[in-house]
């Protein structure tokens, strides 16, 4: 049987309407959303595929988005390091930035931000080393050095007006800007509940290539925000367990999901115990020092706190679980196929209710391409294997 995905009860989809986000232009918008949303969500489902919305839902829950909220899931994973050093931030901050003067061709505005990017390279260079562990500080030092050479030709582009060449100079940048700030992170942030001890868990990140029948797929795992639903997706990618699955649930604009094995399982069965393995749910604050573990945010009060890896890009990855049980989620996992026309990014109905563990980084064309049937021919830990910390026995 399939696991609850957010927009299906039983073997019936949602009709797809915007109603579905919570963040809407108006109230009269607003009411009608949440009128619309009940009438679907609160018929008769499977017991495994209960409501999304329970009935605590409280219209308190439509907090509408923030102005520029970001979309981009390498920038997301960016922003949920743990790392406090302004001065990398705003280098990130100025050369992200660059995508508003981009859409709007303002060449003098991506001048003036990329001189200042070259600037706080150069005067702030100390303070930037200073975050980085010692045992580190020579590798960030060459990505500081190559960053700094890559200024020249990023203005070279912004003055010839080559729009498609400063997109290309800005990636890789950003790229740097990503491995420098991975470099500073020192040690793991916090413990996780000893509870948790007989399930895998990743301390760190892995990235993960999947070849499907459409094309490739690349996606980071955060386990630094997600330790344990990341962990158990790498244990199960390392162990081949998705090879040769199909997509058994595809809805335009919504979600793909996958990883249902074959059999009356519903989800991962442990060998060595023969149970079935089964993943709390798992959602770090913005603000607080460690996840909230077995409750979703509205249970517990905390509606209108922004997770730290939102559902706001395409692609974000998410644990799939039945709907009347937060912590029933195994190997089945999700794509949202996020539409900013449809769900506005920075408050919707999926934030702090699914535990997202993930973004997509590569390979968003072949996600609108996949269909249910279609299958992952193989899934690959391509980097960041090191970091899975298998249970203790």
């Amino acid at each position: 049987m399939n696991l609850r995905s957010p927009f299906s009860i039983g073997r019936l989809s949602l009709i797809k309407q915007p109603f579905i986000s919570l963040a809407t232009s108006s109230i009269s918008g607003l009411i009608l959303s949440l009128i619309l949303s009940a009438s679907c969500l609160f018929g008769a489902a499977a017991p495994a595929q209960a409501s999304l919305i329970g009935s605590g839902f409280s219209p308190l829950l439509a907090g509408l988005p923030p102005g520029n909220a970001v979309t981009d899931g390498a920038a997301l994973l960016r922003y949920s390091l743990p790392i406090d050093n302004p001065e990398i931030r705003s280098v990130q901050g100025d050369l992200e930035g660059l995508s508003e003067w981009l859409r709007s061709k303002r060449w003098g505005p991506m001048k003036k931000d990329v001189t200042k990017v070259e600037r706080v390279l150069t005067r702030k260079r100390e303070a930037i080393l200073a975050a980085v562990p010692a045992e580190r500080q020579a590798q960030a030092g060459e990505i500081i050095d190559s960053l700094s050479a890559d200024i020249e030709p990023i203005l070279a582009a912004i003055t010839a007006k080559d729009k498609e060449n400063v997109w290309v100079q800005r990636k890789l940048m950003l790229d740097q800007i990503g491995a420098l700030e991975e470099l500073m992170v020192n040690g793991y942030p916090f413990e996780v509940p000893t509870e948790y001890d007989n399930l895998p868990q990743l301390k760190g990140r892995a990235t993960v290539k999947f070849t499907t029948t459409q094309g490739n797929v690349t996606v980071v795992a955060d386990g630094y925000s997600a330790p344990v639903t990341a962990g158990n997706f790498i244990d199960l990618v390392n162990k081949k367990f998705y090879d040769n699955l199909p997509f058994i649930r595809a809805e335009d604009f919504y979600v793909l999901q996958t990883g249902d094995p074959d059999g009356a399982a519903e989800g991962y069965i442990d060998p060595k115990t023969n149970e079935y393995r089964a993943i709390p749910m798992e959602i770090l604050v913005k603000g607080d020092s460690k996840p909230i573990y077995g409750y979703t945010l509205e249970e517990i009060g905390q509606y209108m706190d922004e997770p730290i890896l939102p559902f706001n890009s395409y692609g974000s990855l998410a644990l799939a679980r039945p709907g009347d049980d937060n912590n029933g989620g195994s190997s089945q996992f999700f794509f949202f196929l996020f539409e900013a026309e449809l769900t506005p990014a920075g408050r919707n109905m999926l934030d702090g209710r699914y535990a997202v563990f993930g973004y997509t980084i590569d390979g968003k064309d072949v996600l609108r391409k996949l269909k249910a049937g279609d299958q992952i021919l193989s899934a690959e830990v391509v980097d960041g294997l090191e970091n899975l910390v298998q249970p203790r026995v």
